[in-house]
């Protein structure tokens, strides 16, 4: 899909502990930096429809598995995203996404493009299209 890139990240093993890349201001999908922040999602609950006018969203999901859609208009998207699958999922402005924790516990960081604000971003809710959740095979 035009403005959707799946990128996969580096982990690196320690016997101490491990270290996830996430981005780096030399990715072809980095777009300028705005803030850092982490969101969590209850298992089964769906977070959606959002539309953002400017922001790029690079979305890592570093506890659980989260599945990501992205709707263009006419066509969806998905993704699932976990340290097994470990991708960074980077969305343009104008595309909708949404997105459903699938484990126990799931957190998700989103390294914005710009900082957020609320008049460049759009919500309607998760019937306004037409996408069955436990139906879709991405």
């Amino acid at each position: 899909m035009d403005g959707v890139t799946l990128t996969p990240l580096k982990q690196i093993t320690h016997p101490k502990g491990d270290v996830f890349h996430a981005m780096k201001a030399s990715d072809e999908s980095f777009f300028g930096f705005g803030e850092a922040y982490f969101s969590t999602i209850n298992k089964s609950d769906i977070k959606g429809w959002k539309k953002h006018t400017e922001m790029t969203l690079n979305l890592v999901v570093v506890t659980g598995e989260v599945e990501l859609v992205v709707y263009d208009g006419t066509d969806f998207f998905s993704a699932k995203l976990s340290k097994d699958n470990y991708q960074r999922l980077t969305i343009e402005p104008g595309l909708w996404v949404a997105f459903r924790g699938l484990s126990d516990e799931n957190m998700l960081l989103n390294i914005a493009s710009i900082e957020h604000d609320p008049s460049e971003s759009e919500n309607v809710d998760l019937g306004d299209f037409n996408f069955k959740w436990d139906n879709f095979i991405g």
